[in-house]
């Protein structure tokens, strides 16, 4: 549930910030507003009465449950098809550091006056490539 769907059933409704809000609150006879509510970058609704009503009292009063403050969790198929970011950066960081190394020990052979042989310029050349590779999805 979003913000706007719990601000949607107050009364003096006033919105003080980025996704804050002050409303009269429904569970009791409130002239000004003593409702704070605030809606989380992650989805969840926050809620709380400086008049002290319980957060339970204040949404039965406009026919909500303290679940609809949440958002619904991801069906298991959701959660399957949603990309693995940190899996992703990862697997990027050892091809990195696998890749950087192969170029680090060429570099070093090179500088101690020792010339590759055709294999060691593949695995150069093909690790500088996967550098690249990794180096484009990462944009």
């Amino acid at each position: 549930m979003s913000a706007v769907n719990l601000i949607d059933r107050l009364e003096g409704v006033r919105q003080t910030g980025q996704g804050r809000w002050i409303a009269r609150c429904p569970a009791h006879e409130d002239r000004s507003p003593s409702l704070s509510i605030r809606e989380l970058d992650d989805g969840r609704v926050l809620i709380h009465d400086f008049a002290g009503c319980d957060p339970g009292d204040v949404l039965s009063a406009i026919g909500l449950e303290l679940a609809d403050l949440f958002p619904k969790p991801l069906a298991h198929s959701e959660k399957s098809t949603r990309p693995n970011h940190w899996h992703a950066a990862r697997e990027a960081l050892r091809t990195l550091h696998r890749e950087s190394l192969i170029v680090a020990i060429a570099a070093e052979n090179i500088a101690a006056g020792n010339a590759l042989d055709a294999a060691d310029r593949r695995l150069v050349i093909a690790a500088a490539g996967k550098i690249r590779a990794t180096a484009e999805v990462c944009r």
